[in-house]
């Protein structure tokens, strides 16, 4: 174990197998947050691995699982794995240092490379080439969105904005965590020397249902955080998309109204840019 600045927290669910295969892998110390798992691997996990923190929940809560883990952890910086990923050796000391020299920085996210082979991930090189720039002072170009298996976050930022909405389960939920840390004032950087590994497993879950859940979760999105043209904008086509997933946002628009909060024009400018 090193990166004495830095907490691991690792969401899973019924993923015995493949944690037998990460957690050896980690370098700091580990919160496993399980969603409510019946492969019996918290139990085994517990006892193959005494000095991971294994936190039972009692449902599936999905994303939101990862903050639990933020809340238990003494860290100042806790940095986020799936069950099928880890961080490679260095960048999590990296990570907390360039955390400690920039004060505003709230979130940095990772280099990903999937497979065995290290093939780098197309969300890792749109990172590199975004157009906002790199604030003065910043430790590298500003992002606004950002794979979840692959940032380390400030823990006052992080639990200040709320962490990630349980409304939005998974899928996506990523966007309006980044938005929020944005709005607050904080930095959100990629750093392309931090590199994190990905073995995630081929497809075969239920495509359809995931298309669903992504589209409701674009809409909800919207409607809590962007102007009015943007909504019908993404509505129009999340609903071509999954016309189910429009019934779902329907069911829940009271709820979006009631906690709607439009960002500061200098975070919608930057989201325009990154779309344009």
């Amino acid at each position: 174990m090193s990166g004495g600045d830095v907490t691991v927290v690792v969401a899973t669910r019924n993923r015995r197998d493949r944690l037998f295969e990460t957690l050896p892998e980690h370098r700091a110390r580990v919160i496993l947050v399980d969603n409510a798992s019946d492969d019996g691997g918290p139990d085994e996990i517990a006892t193959a691995f005494p000095a991971v923190e294994v936190v039972r929940l009692g449902e599936n809560i999905g994303a939101a699982a990862r903050n639990e883990g933020v809340r238990r952890a003494v860290t100042p910086y806790v940095a986020f794995a799936d069950d099928d990923s880890y961080w490679s050796p260095g960048s999590l000391e990296r990570a907390a240092a360039l955390m400690d020299a920039h004060p505003r920085l709230g979130l940095l996210s990772a280099r990903v490379l999937i497979g065995p082979e290290g093939r780098l991930d197309p969300v890792s090189a749109a990172m590199a080439a975004a157009p906002l720039g790199t604030p003065e002072g910043a430790p590298g170009p500003s992002i606004l969105g950002f794979l979840s298996c692959a940032v380390v976050v400030r823990r006052e930022a992080f639990l200040a904005v709320g962490g990630f909405e349980p409304r939005l389960f998974v899928y996506g939920e990523e966007a309006l965590l980044a938005m929020d840390l944005a709005a607050a004032g904080w930095w959100l950087c990629y750093d392309p020397e931090l590199e994190v590994r990905h073995f995630p497993l081929p497809a075969g879950r239920d495509t359809g249902a995931r298309r669903r859940i992504e589209a409701r979760n674009r809409m909800l999105t919207a409607l809590l955080r962007r102007p009015a043209g943007v909504v019908a904008r993404t509505v129009a086509g999340a609903v071509r998309e999954s016309p189910a997933a429009g019934w779902d946002v329907a069911r829940a628009l009271p709820w979006a109204v009631r906690h709607r909060r439009p960002l500061p024009p200098a975070v919608e400018r930057d989201l325009t840019l990154l779309r344009s």
